[in-house]
């Protein structure tokens, strides 16, 4: 039995970070169940519950330690763990778990990530002297390639996949639709349009929370949309999305429960448009073949939808109410037309997004 220890932002009750190790375990069980799973996580029980593995606090070195030397394999990944954009100290910490396994002579690989931006000249050192260490790299766009080219990490091998979230399947309307008329917010049969929001706090976006309940009000008053907020961070989201909804004229809904991957994939798919901040709303959006709508803070989000022929319709402090209104009624509009096209794309980001796995199994089983 094979070993396989993970390194990631888990346990955290956000929703994209859950949803990339539910995908990652998903597939690697279809391939080999006889793998053996350890999650560092900031919460081993909920870890634990959730995803049916054994788990380890992410600041308890000792035992950290222990399931390195037991491990075949260190799996840092997927997400955004190299960076020192939302972080600076989170960046030396998954450094310091690769370094640690590297010492003690345990394989490890980048799985599915989003490398930079980082800043600093120490920061970019210790990239460059950590990572060109590690057996094998797998990122998930372009963006990252470009990135690790300018640090000047060419030892591993690289390869161009994509999140691991996007080897996921599609799943029932229906959990989504019994969420939804739990709380009101759907009539049966459907007959206005569903407009799902993905939202989360961050510096400088007062502009964007007026533009988006201008927006919003608009869209409810024009075209009769119910706008629903779909918290992917519990709960800080549903802070973020309640001081949205308090400049607004008319009510909408803001769902305040922790959801299961499922869950958020069958909310998302019961949208008509997604309009999200939240980089793994949008994949939702994507594995759901549901028009979405992006809002830039960081560069991961540009790099997803510029993988599907998308663009940002603005950054936090750029985006207007007309922009959000206008493009979210072409969104509407072309529904039909945007999903086949989506579709094609779809089963590509799939057997990329699968490639992480099956690359991680080709590493742990050779000698």
């Amino acid at each position: 039995m094979k070993n396989i220890l993970i390194s990631g932002y888990y346990g955290s009750k956000n929703g994209g970070d859950e949803a990339i190790l539910s995908s990652m375990l998903e597939i690697f069980r279809e391939i080999d169940d006889d793998l053996k799973f350890t999650v560092i996580s900031l919460n081993p029980e909920y870890t634990k519950k959730r995803h049916n593995v054994d788990a380890v606090k992410w600041l308890d070195i000792f035992s950290i330690l222990r399931k390195i030397f037991s491990a075949d394999l260190l799996i840092s990944g997927g997400g955004s763990l190299l960076q020192n954009v939302t972080s600076r100290r989170s960046l030396y910490y998954y450094l310091g778990i690769i370094f640690l396994a590297k010492l003690f002579g345990c394989k490890v690989m980048l799985y599915a990530q989003g490398i930079g931006p980082i800043y600093g000249k120490v920061a970019r050192w210790l990239m460059k002297i950590i990572v060109n260490r590690v057996n094998l790299i797998t990122v998930r766009d372009k963006g990252s390639l470009d990135e690790l080219q300018r640090l000047k990490i060419t030892r591993p091998k690289i390869f161009y996949t994509a999140d691991p979230v996007l080897a996921m399947k599609p799943v029932s309307l229906d959990i989504g639709k019994k969420i939804l008329a739990r709380c009101s917010a759907i009539d049966e049969p459907k007959k206005n349009p569903l407009i799902g929001v993905a939202v989360r706090n961050w510096i400088d976006w007062g502009n964007c929370r007026r533009e988006l309940a201008t927006a919003f009000d608009k869209l409810i008053e024009t075209v009769g949309a119910k706008i629903i907020f779909i918290p992917l961070h519990f709960p800080e989201d549903v802070r973020a999305a309640r001081s949205i909804v308090q400049q607004m004229k008319n009510s909408c809904t803001v769902l305040e429960e922790e959801f299961t991957t499922a869950e958020f994939l069958s909310l998302v798919g019961c949208t008509d448009v997604l309009i999200g901040i939240r980089l793994h709303a949008l994949i939702f959006a994507g594995v759901m073949s549901v028009p979405m709508i992006g809002i830039s803070y960081d560069p991961k989000i540009d790099r997803f939808l510029d993988l599907i022929d998308e663009k940002p319709l603005g950054n936090l402090q750029d985006v207007t109410a007309q922009k959000v209104f206008d493009e979210t009624v072409k969104k509407i509009d072309e529904g039909k037309i945007f999903k086949p096209e989506l579709e094609n794309l779809k089963a590509e980001l799939r057997d990329l997004a699968v490639k992480n796995a099956r690359l991680a199994f080709e590493l742990v089983s050779s000698k």
